[in-house]
This record gives structure tokens, C-alpha cells and sequence, in this order.
């Protein structure tokens, strides 16, 4: 039983997957549902994310919820006493302070959730992707359907050119593949 003197526990779920796998609409689900239990929401996703909107998270599928945007994971710690829950998305974009950023909030006691890709284009771990995870009480793995045989997609296939680590883009230059077609893919290109 809470009596007013005792502190809420915190906790860290981070939601990976492939492009076009659902992370960011599962991410704008759980903030929705805490939003609609009257918890106070903050959320955040960083600066180079303009596809859809520079001021909303934004799912492939046009849904959207209000956002932040910030160039460094410490300016989350600015957030406000009474936020509740905390909504990351994009987080391999960030650099590796961020694993110290959200167990600072969940030791806190609040509720952080994170969206990311977990590998890159060449099936690599992803920027600080491998320690969200390591630290975090939940995480969910979605996949996409293989666009070539629809099978669970769990690589995002680049199909353009660039060898840059970070292209944004949508389904022009990412194609989500299960393991077999993504390697066939890869000994293609």
C-alpha cells in the first residue's frame, strides 16, 4: 500500500525492431494509454528527425503525438517533477549518454519508453541501442513482414547507394527483410 512519503519505482521499456515494424506506433500506444490514466507525459526524439514533422513523433501510418525535440539525451533531465512517463523515439540516433539519462529518470520513478532500431542498414547493433537494452526492465522485439517472401522481417535492407551510417528515409530507400532474403540482398548489392 502507497502511503504519501513512499517513492513510485521507475522502469525502462524499450520497444526494437526493424524499419516498418510498428515501434513507433507501439511507442504512441503506450504514451496514449498513459495519457488516458491522467499521467503526465513528456516526450522526445532527436533534432535530425524531420521526416514527418519536426514538432510529433509520427508513425509510417500517420499517427502522431507532440514532441521535443533535443540535440543531447540531457536535456530530458529538465523535464518537469510531475511528468510521469517519458517517451523516447529514435534513440539510436542519440549518442551513448542516454543510458545514463534514462536510469537517471527511472531512479526518478518514472516510466521511460524507448523506440529504436536496433541494428543498422548492415545488420550491426545500433549507437546505444545494446545498452538501453542490457539496462531495461521490458523490451519488445516487433518485426516487420519480408517484403520479398513474407516471412518476420527483422533487417532494415538500404537500398540506396550511400555507405553514410545515417540516411533518413521511408520505404524509397528501406525494405524490411527476414535473415534469408536480407543476406541474399546483400551478396546481390
Amino acid at each position: 500500500m502507497f502511503s504519501e512519503n513512499s517513492k513510485k519505482s521507475g522502469c525502462i521499456e524499450v520497444i526494437c525492431g526493424s524499419m516498418f515494424s510498428g515501434k513507433t506506433e507501439e511507442l504512441i500506444r503506450r504514451l496514449r494509454r498513459a495519457q488516458f490514466a491522467k499521467q503526465k507525459i513528456a516526450t522526445f526524439k532527436p533534432t535530425l528527425d524531420k521526416r514527418y514533422s519536426e514538432l510529433d513523433v509520427v508513425s509510417h501510418d500517420s499517427h502522431s503525438i507532440s514532441c521535443t525535440p533535443i540535440k543531447s539525451p540531457s536535456r530530458m533531465l529538465q523535464v518537469d517533477p510531475s511528468v510521469e512517463v517519458v517517451g523516447i523515439d529514435e534513440a539510436q540516433f542519440f549518442d551513448d549518454s542516454i543510458i545514463e539519462v534514462v536510469q537517471e529518470l527511472a531512479n526518478r520513478g518514472v516510466r521511460v519508453i524507448i523506440a529504436g532500431l536496433d541494428t543498422d542498414y548492415l545488420g550491426k547493433p545500433f549507437g546505444p541501442m545494446p545498452g538501453l537494452l542490457a539496462i531495461a526492465e521490458d523490451v519488445q522485439k516487433v518485426h516487420a513482414i519480408c517484403v520479398r517472401c513474407g516471412a518476420l522481417a527483422n533487417h532494415s535492407h538500404r537500398l540506396s547507394e550511400s555507405k553514410k551510417l545515417v540516411v533518413l528515409g521511408e520505404k524509397d530507400i528501406y525494405e524490411p527483410l527476414c535473415r534469408d532474403c536480407y543476406n541474399k540482398a546483400l551478396r546481390e548489392d
